[in-house]
């Protein structure tokens, strides 16, 4: 569908996202395949004008999101924001930046506050910014592809969109595991610590959605039952097995503790899990520990105000080529050569202020841009 289509949501992200209305279901299709479907600022606009637009219309009983394939290659829903555009917006002042952060985390609230049953096909690569559009929906497939991870510490930034408040609802401690590591889930994990519901084979999910788009279907529940009959058993994978060793590690009091809990740890994990921390920002780190353990006593409301005053800090606390998130970006995609320059350099380094300073709103509450959340 495109931005003249009569009686559809009006679209500005040049076919960045697609969508149609499919018997009684609304199909959005994220189509940046090159990019690994990352969201633009565009995009976001395109997928909150569609998502209010059938919010109000009674021909749409459910809303199901996808990424497009990319032929010969593996598949993606969505790996995350546009990293690049975060890192040349920091450095050129660019006011984009804080509208893409305001409008990507309004976004996910619409998501886990929607009306009408939503639908994610994890299918591939699901990362950061795709995560806070799935795990707000009804149902959230996984597939033998399906990649899940909150993987942003690697780039001197936060679990965002949301990340804090989902992550604090896995089991035992298994949320700051994931915020710290970034470790990627496959099927099965994700579905044993809460962050998916069911897997499908992927070859079957264009018959899954042909079976949801029955125009016949008047009822949602029966709809999400539709969606639950086909799926497939997903055996243990390697994760689960390890949750005794996570919450025993994670569950210490500080930074500090976890990585000396894991240094005293032989276990091929435990040194699997120490060397991949020691790669890591280790203020984010602090930063992300906080914002989960903070997050288990909050409504998801204020942990995306929170988490939008944390970015902003990321940002502009150090700006430009002295923001961690810069120079994480710049060492990951932009120069390419996987040798971040953190400042501390050392856990031991990081002051209870340092962490504390993110966690200071820069707005009053009253014009907080996210003041509207409930």
């Amino acid at each position: 569908m495109n931005s003249e289509q009569v009686n559809g949501p009006r679209l500005v992200s040049n076919g960045q996202v697609q969508a149609e209305v499919n018997g009684r279901l609304g199909v959005i299709t994220l189509h940046r395949a090159g990019s690994l479907n990352a969201l633009s600022l565009e995009m976001v606009r395109d997928l909150t004008s569609c998502l209010l637009h059938w919010q109000a219309d009674e021909r749409v009983l459910a809303v199901l999101l996808r990424g497009a394939g990319r032929e010969g290659k593996p598949p993606a829903f969505c790996a995350g924001g546009d990293i690049r555009f975060f890192h040349q917006a920091a450095l050129a002042g660019d006011p984009r930046l804080e509208d893409f952060f305001t409008e990507e985390y309004a976004l996910d609230h619409l998501v886990h506050t929607y009306p009408k049953p939503t639908l994610a096909l994890m299918d591939g690569i699901c990362m950061g910014g795709g995560m806070g559009l799935a795990q707000g929906c009804s149902l959230r497939v996984v597939t033998e592809h399906s990649r899940l991870a909150m993987p942003e510490t690697q780039i001197g930034l936060f679990p965002d969109v949301g990340g804090g408040w989902f992550l604090a609802r896995c089991p035992g401690h298994v949320g700051e595991y994931l915020a710290l590591t970034g470790e990627t889930l496959g099927a099965a994990d994700a579905i044993t610590f809460g962050l998916a519901d069911l897997c499908h084979a992927s070859a079957t999910l264009p018959t899954l959605v042909a079976r949801l788009a029955d125009p016949t279907l008047i009822d949602a529940v029966a709809l999400l039952e539709r969606a639950r009959g086909s799926g497939i058993p997903a055996s243990l994978e390697k994760l689960a097995l390890q949750r005794e060793a996570i919450d025993s590690h994670f569950s210490r009091a500080t930074l500090v503790d976890i990585l000396a809990s894991l240094s005293a740890d032989a276990s091929p994990w435990a040194q699997h899990t120490l060397a991949q921390l020691n790669k890591r920002s280790p203020l984010m780190m602090a930063v992300s520990l906080e914002l989960v353990r903070r997050a288990r006593h909050l409504t998801l409301a204020q942990d995306l105000r929170m988490e939008r005053d944390l970015v902003r800090r990321c940002f502009h606390l150090r700006p430009g080529t002295a923001s961690e998130t810069v120079e994480g970006i710049r060492a990951l995609v932009i120069d390419k050569d996987h040798q971040p320059r953190w400042n501390p350099t050392h856990v031991a380094d990081v002051t209870p202020e340092m962490v504390a300073a993110h966690f200071t709103s820069p707005w009053p509450a009253h014009v907080h841009p996210l003041r509207s959340l409930e």
